[in-house]
């Protein structure tokens, strides 16, 4: 992992130290935003070895259920992770990496008059990541 993608001084992980739920706060060992799936991989393996707990964020929030930093774990936050892999407008199929807003998935497929149909309130700041580790969609699913 590029330096710039490890954030470990006390207080910048003050940003990483709650979800909305801001009557507990603790900063994280580290705060990590890998931006492929191999590095990833490579992050949850050194802190599977080392026996560090980790805590996934997507892009302001921890996944919910509750998860809360602690000053033993490792913030992995996917904000970087916000690429289109592939599109299929036949198939009806859009490939995306798991930091992109419901929004911007909208938004890469306009063009063609699709559009992504999960809608949560707050399209502009959901991630993928969020969607599918809260099974949410909003109203309209």
């Amino acid at each position: 992992m590029p330096a710039s993608a490890v954030i470990s001084d006390l207080s910048e992980t003050r940003a990483y130290e709650c979800d909305a739920l801001t009557a507990y706060r603790c900063p994280p060992l580290c705060a990590v935003l890998p931006a492929s799936t191999e590095e990833v991989s490579a992050v949850l393996k050194i802190c599977h070895e080392e026996g560090v707990p980790v805590v996934p964020r997507a892009l302001r929030h921890i996944a919910r259920r509750r998860r809360i930093a602690t000053a033993d774990s490792v913030i992995l936050g996917v904000a970087k992770m916000n690429r289109v892999l592939e599109t299929d407008y036949a198939n009806r199929f859009i490939r995306v990496q798991t930091g992109r807003t419901n929004l911007s998935v909208s938004g890469a497929v306009a063009e063609e008059e699709f559009f992504y149909a999960p809608d949560p309130s707050s399209q502009l700041a959901c991630a993928i990541a969020g969607n599918i580790a809260m099974n949410s969609g909003g109203a309209h699913c």
